[in-house]
């Protein structure tokens, strides 16, 4: 018998109990399904059995992990139901591209067309599947039985995966006789998968799946076109370099074209910047480029390749830092927990900023502010501005596509860009990277190198960002009249070396622990590289280090 101990109350369970049958008995007194308990802290599927005595605590959907660990079994749900539609070779073609708002975009590239018809079909044979409550199996295989059994499959991407991997087993999932690796905890059975929708997106479908915050709640899927195309333009840049999934990366590095891949990649992201430049130059009327986008989208790096891309038109390009107009420390709105919220709007004077960038507009010179970070105090130390016919102001901040930023500016004179690291690289084609993961990374790695942040103090505050983000930066991205993709392909093989160390740094008693772990497991799918090769005007710079711009 162990002894469960739940909410403070302790009951004892005969060994080889499954904690979904734990999970049963407090079901009802919880809002939310169980997807997950963890087990003396550690996480656990529920198709996992007790064996010793343990504090177990209830994962549910409403919360992140849990949320995640249903989009993953959804997937998983879905390219087996398409599978069992148009045959066994769509396994290797139904690719997981990305995620716009609440719907995953999967790609699909078989002998047939993705249409209402079919979308329906697939739907349907989900809601059996989910119907008949199967089991979706976790079995743990030898590397060599797991490549076998995939390259049986057709499945090369993951046989190119698993290639790399220096663990001796890996879990393989099985639901009704389909096999697929994913990466993450899963359900137990389809029975918890009640909640989806399939309808076709371009060239395939767009499984809609419920918000976190409404788990239990279908909700229509609103296009956001502009973001969707940014991602798109990811995916045929990593088509065009043939390099989609992290094995084909790995294959690149060991066959030594890292450095052409890292040139052509350059290439790609400095031609957009130019077409950015071009389109900013050829509109009448701009004086303001406003920048915005989420922590670590490498705005900074990108401001200054813009304004010199901008120079090449004739431009005299100004940057401006929003956060210069940050408000004295002691007006800062705070969270609830009491500490400073310097991620919502009123955090910054937005009153002076415009009075500042009309009084520009109008030819009048202006006393420009640099906020001191150390004292919370706005300072003027004597820098004037007064524009003249060919000068244009880049201006950077996490509220730049805000009305509310600009609200005394015509929209005219305003030029909206929204950038981001979307990243586009998958871990194999059911196993989308999270482009949180990556800004995650990029930030930890430059919090330790320029202000000596612990990634246990990065892992803390992240959730309070991801917030911010949510709150103040996402629900505007749409207005912006270009969106630019800053995530580089090879990023994440040149940011491991740096990364690793700062997470195997955090102990196995503290919170953050298995978020570390669980981005070490992550990072060990790839190959690292050397930053050497990198240009010093890299958007990666600005992370790593050696950038040629004061980022």
């Amino acid at each position: 018998m162990a002894k469960i101990t739940i909410d403070g109350k302790t009951m004892e369970y005969i060994d080889g109990t499954t904690f979904e049958e734990i999970a049963g008995g407090y079901q009802a007194e919880n809002d939310n399904l169980i997807a997950l308990v963890t087990e003396n802290g550690k996480i656990r599927e529920l198709s996992k059995t007790v064996s010793k005595d343990a504090t177990v605590e209830f994962i549910k959907l409403d919360d992140a992990i849990g949320h995640k660990t249903y989009e993953r079994s959804a997937t998983m749900l879905f390219v087996k139901a398409l599978s069992d539609i148009v045959g066994d070779k769509i396994k290797s073609k139904a690719k997981v591209e990305f995620k716009v708002d609440h719907g995953i975009y999967i790609s699909c590239k078989g002998e047939y067309t993705p249409s209402e018809e079919l979308a329906k079909k697939v739907e349907d044979r989900m809601t059996e599947l989910v119907k008949l409550n199967l089991p979706i199996v976790k079995h743990s295989y030898p590397i060599a039985e797991a490549v076998k059994l995939f390259r049986n499959q057709g499945m090369k991407d993951k046989v190119d995966l698993f290639k790399f991997r220096q663990s001796s087993f890996v879990n393989v999932y099985c639901l009704d006789g389909y096999y697929d690796y994913f990466y993450g905890y899963m359900l137990p059975s389809t029975g918890y998968i009640k909640y989806f929708q399939v309808i076709p997106y371009e060239n395939g479908f767009m499984l809609v799946l419920p918000h976190a915050k409404t788990p239990t709640t279908k909700s229509p899927f609103e296009p956001k076109e502009k973001l969707f195309n940014a991602l798109l333009t990811g995916t045929d840049w990593s088509s065009q370099l043939d390099i989609q999934t992290v094995g084909d990366l790995n294959n690149e590095i060991c066959a030594g074209n890292l450095e052409q891949l890292i040139l052509v990649q350059e290439a790609l992201q400095e031609r957009r910047i130019g077409e950015i430049a071009t389109q900013i130059a050829n509109r009448d009327g701009v004086k303001f480029v406003m920048i915005a986008g989420p922590s670590s989208s490498g705005k900074t790096s990108f401001s200054h390749r813009l304004s010199i891309q901008l120079k090449t038109h004739g431009l005299n390009p100004h940057p401006i830092a929003c956060d210069d107009y940050f408000v004295d420390r002691e007006k800062t709105p705070r969270l609830p927990n009491g500490d400073f919220d310097f991620e919502c709007i009123e955090a910054i004077d937005t009153e002076q900023f415009n009075k500042d960038m009309l009084d520009l507009l109008e030819g009048k010179e202006v006393q420009m502010p640099t906020f001191n970070f150390k004292t919370g105090k706005r300072e003027y130390k004597g820098n004037t501005l007064k524009l003249k016919p060919d000068d244009i102001l880049v201006i950077e901040g996490i509220h730049g596509l805000n009305q509310k930023m600009s609200y005394a500016l015509p929209n005219e004179s305003k030029f909206k860009i929204y950038i981001s690291a979307l990243t586009t690289l998958n871990i194999d084609e059911h196993n989308r990277i999270p482009t949180t993961d990556g800004r995650l990374i990029r930030r930890m790695v430059r919090d330790f190198r320029t202000r000596g942040a612990s990634a246990k103090r990065t892992i803390q505050m992240w959730p309070n960002v991801r917030k911010g983000e949510e709150k103040y930066i996402f629900p505007y991205q749409e207005g912006a009249d270009v969106m630019f993709n800053s995530a580089l392909i090879y990023e994440l093989a040149a940011l491991k070396q740096y990364a690793e160390p700062l997470l195997y740094s955090i102990g196995e008693d503290e919170p953050e622990y298995y978020e570390a772990k669980r981005m070490l497991k992550f990072l060990g799918y790839f190959l690292s590289i050397p930053t050497d090769q990198l240009p010093n005007n890299s958007i990666c710079r600005e992370f790593v280090g050696g950038s040629i711009f004061p980022v």
